[in-house]
């Protein structure tokens, strides 16, 4: 729903006819588009958007008016049939599920209507729609203060904004969840146990699980990337694949070349803490935002880490050995980095993976930035631990055979 907000303007209008929002909100195998495509059917009949290409796009459309008509949401379920070749379905052998929800203009009662006006006035401001799929009646909740990491979600007190889409039992496993999707921005589904006794209604019969979509408009969350070398390469590859916009900044333009990182969404060429200086004050660096020190160079290090150590930064970290981490710690304490500060930085970088190359040393980052995106203490990083950064193996490292795994 909220990916067609800004083309839904004119619907949105007074006097303006019903319409209903067709989601997808589940997807397996082979599926044309993601949970979160939406399309959008008028009581005339018109339509905005598309879920499939045109494979079940006539079954959404009677099942939009079908919603119109009766007022109430429900969900279908779309897939391939190998016994009926004419059955509604996906011809590419996937599976779609699909939830409609009816929408009436200018009812104050319609929460739709009154998320989808908002989102309109906001454009391209960050938001994140919340809406419960297992039940009949519609809903929605605007999210529109995203300006902490979790979203208003916490603590679950009175002023909690999914209070009333979901009751007092669910809701710290709910908000928890949707902080998470908040973070990491995009659209999902979450699932929590419902709010009351072991699960089960007064007749004993255990109630379904409460299932809400979570559909945000956020960019996609920073990573900083301080220094131009192969550790920085791997590490760059890495978090690209978890959906962060990576940028790359080294002062050496002979180092910084875009061709050695093209991964990187940018290649910097700039002392790394005036560039991180000038984002910040640009408002380009946010809760969300990762910042790996890979140079292990004073110079560069400290006055970077400095900086970077005063922001409200998701992640702050530094490569280097246990001497380096010393000198550093002693020298931005000379700095005058106040231990609260210094307490933030991940130093030396990553878990305790063992990593040596590159490329495991930028699994061990990745490990640990996941591990601190949920907060996962039981995560044991480098920082809190001491000895030898890498064990002495007791046989020769091997080269194992590729093996394919099929996941249930």
């Amino acid at each position: 729903m909220l990916t067609l907000a800004d083309h839904l303007a004119e619907w949105l209008e007074p006097g303006a006819q019903p319409f209903a929002v067709a989601t997808v909100v589940g997807a397996s195998g082979s599926v044309p588009r993601p949970v979160g495509t939406a399309m959008a059917v008028r009581a005339d009949g018109a339509v905005v958007g598309s879920l499939s290409g045109g494979c079940v796009e006539a079954a959404v459309h009677a099942a939009a008016l079908d919603a119109i008509a009766v007022g109430e949401c429900h969900r279908e379920t779309f897939g391939y049939s190998d016994d009926d070749a004419f059955a509604v379905g996906l011809t590419c052998g996937g599976s779609l599920e699909v939830h409609v929800q009816p929408v009436r203009p200018g009812e104050d009662g319609d929460p739709a209507a009154v998320a989808l006006a908002r989102l309109v006035a906001g454009r391209d401001a960050p938001a994140a729609l919340v809406r419960r799929l297992d039940v009949a009646r519609p809903t929605a909740v605007l999210l529109d203060d995203l300006s902490e990491p979790q979203g208003g979600m916490a603590p679950p007190g009175s002023d909690n904004p999914l209070r009333g889409l979901v009751d007092d039992g669910a809701l710290p496993a709910v908000s928890a969840q949707v902080a998470a999707v908040l973070r990491a921005g995009g659209a999902a589904t979450v699932h929590a146990a419902p709010g009351v006794p072991d699960g089960a209604c007064d007749d004993g019969v255990p109630e379904e699980p409460v299932t809400l979509l979570v559909e945000t408009r956020l960019p996609p969350p920073r990573f900083v990337v301080v220094g131009a070398n192969d550790f920085a390469g791997a590490l760059v590859r890495a978090v690209h694949l978890l959906g962060y916009r990576v940028t790359l900044v080294d002062a050496r333009e002979v180092f910084a070349a875009p061709r050695r990182f093209p991964q990187a969404d940018e290649v910097v060429v700039d002392w790394p803490d005036r560039y991180l200086a000038a984002e910040a004050a640009a408002g380009r660096l946010d809760a969300r935002t990762a910042v790996a020190v890979l140079t292990h160079d004073v110079k560069f290090d400290v006055p970077t880490l400095r900086l970077a150590l005063g922001l409200p930064l998701a992640y702050v970290g530094a490569m280097g050995s246990r001497r380096s981490h010393a000198q550093r710690m002693q020298a931005l304490d000379d700095e005058g980095v106040t231990p609260d500060r210094l307490a933030r930085l991940r130093s030396p970088i990553g878990l305790d993976l063992g990593a040596v190359t590159p490329e495991e040393v930028a699994v061990s980052v990745v490990a640990e930035l996941v591990a601190v995106r949920y907060g996962r203490a039981a995560a044991v990083p480098l920082s809190s631990t001491d000895g030898p950064l890498h064990a002495v193996p007791d046989t020769p490292r091997t080269t194992h055979s590729k093996e394919h795994h099929r996941w249930t």
